[in-house]
């Protein structure tokens, strides 16, 4: 991982609550008018009943190098221990556990992943979730992972002796993507460095995708993905 001002987000690996690839980010700080917007909107219709799509199909959905373009090189996926990670000052995350304290406790079991560097004007980092599951189901499980996070503003996550301060704000879901939608901004703090991610999630029928990074790419690749994620391959 990068150091310098990629400190806290390097170790979001471990650390980042819902950040379900361990995406790190040299972020632009974000606009302090975006994190400071709308509620969370869940508009939209009630969850359909469309069939499940495999996991196969979701990984050729998955946007790529070429999807992306110029300065994207692709990150291989990395696994993550959650047996030391504890969050303190979040009685809502806290009963959740550390699953959700490093982003492995959703429990669908069809799910592909994806996630980008992007040596552009800096370095940032920029992930992709897709899972399929009942409607319902991805409601119900994103759902309670975003509102607990949302119910604390600041709280910590300690793995080992490190603490991290974390900060949840909410902001503007994109409200013309999707049947449901969901996102917020999380904020860490380690070691005087401090990082902000973006992440956003989208369920369109029996499909949940979940985009994370740098506020930027986020915004800028959230309507490609979701349109491949449609794709019936």
């Amino acid at each position: 991982m990068r150091r310098s001002t990629t400190t806290a987000l390097g170790l979001g690996t471990v650390f980042t609550v819902l950040a379900l690839t361990g995406c790190a980010s040299h972020a632009e700080p974000a606009d302090s008018s975006a994190a400071s917007s709308a509620p969370v909107h869940r508009g939209g219709s009630a969850p359909s009943a469309s069939a499940p799509v495999s996991s196969a199909q979701l990984n050729q959905r998955l946007l790529n190098e070429s999807d992306l373009g110029d300065g994207y090189t692709s990150k291989p996926e990395t696994a993550r221990r959650n047996d030391d990670v504890t969050v303190i000052g979040c009685p809502a995350l806290e009963k959740l556990g550390s699953d959700a304290a490093t982003g492995s406790g959703l429990d669908f079991t069809r799910k592909a992943t994806a996630s980008f560097a992007y040596t552009g004007s800096n370095s940032s980092e920029v992930s992709e979730e897709l899972y399929s599951d009942s409607a319902a189901k991805l409601s119900k499980g994103i759902g309670e992972i975003f509102d607990a996070m949302l119910s604390c503003p600041t709280y910590q996550v300690t793995s080992g002796s490190t603490v991290v301060d974390r900060g949840t704000e909410k902001t503007a879901a994109p409200s013309n993507l999707g049947d449901e939608q969901w996102s917020h901004l999380l904020t860490s703090s380690v070691g005087g460095q401090r990082s902000v991610i973006k992440q956003t999630a989208i369920r369109t029928g029996s499909i949940l995708l979940i985009v994370s990074g740098s506020p930027g790419l986020v915004d800028a690749h959230l309507g490609e993905a979701l349109a491949k994620a449609r794709t019936a391959r």
